[in-house]
């Protein structure tokens, strides 16, 4: 991936904690010798509305729980050329998915979360996104391209991967990583 143009980066959180931008961002001064070699094109760190073409790099934070980020997800795939699944739920599912084990688990969510338990017959909001039945890690719906797993990851393993990936090598992740 070594190109003479800044490398197009972007990060997209799902269902996830935040947690994975966090340690992103705990890169600190390393994230100054970044942006010397990316643009940061979409990301909840910055104001862009809508995913754009052409996107280099992708890095995703979190599950996908519901019909949002299912389409989300295809689409960043469509448009990157380098899919990344950061963090436990991106790679596993991880606390996401722990409501998997319930029976119509997007149903008893949903119902537990958004329903009032004094009026029995109260709807769920529809400004609330339609749950998948199970949440999700990425692998299970697109191709992934590389996995950074971590609860969060170490902002040195995200590093690492990033700095290989821009001086066009592939990152080496054998003894770099544990889930958790």
């Amino acid at each position: 991936m070594t190109m003479n143009a800044k490398v197009r980066v972007a990060t997209v959180w799902l269902s996830g904690c935040s947690g994975c931008h966090m340690s992103f961002l705990d890169q600190d001064e390393r994230l100054v010798d970044l942006a010397k070699k990316i643009t940061l094109v979409h990301s909840p760190i910055v104001d862009v509305k809508e995913f754009p073409e052409n996107v280099d790099v992708t890095l995703i934070e979190g599950a996908v729980a519901n019909e949002e980020q299912l389409e989300m997800l295809k689409k960043v795939r469509a448009r990157t050329k380098i899919l990344i699944s950061l963090g436990d739920c991106a790679v596993t599912g991880n606390v996401t998915a722990l409501r998997n084990s319930w029976r119509h688990s997007d149903q008893a969510v949903l119902e537990r979360a958004y329903k009032d338990p004094a009026d029995l017959n109260a709807a769920i909001p529809t400004a609330v996104p339609k749950l998948l039945i199970h949440a999700r890690p990425l692998h299970e719906i697109v191709k992934v391209d590389f996995f950074i797993p971590g609860c969060p990851p170490h902002a040195d393993l995200i590093n690492y991967v990033l700095t290989e990936l821009l001086a066009g090598r592939t990152p080496v992740m054998e003894g770099r990583s544990k889930y958790g």
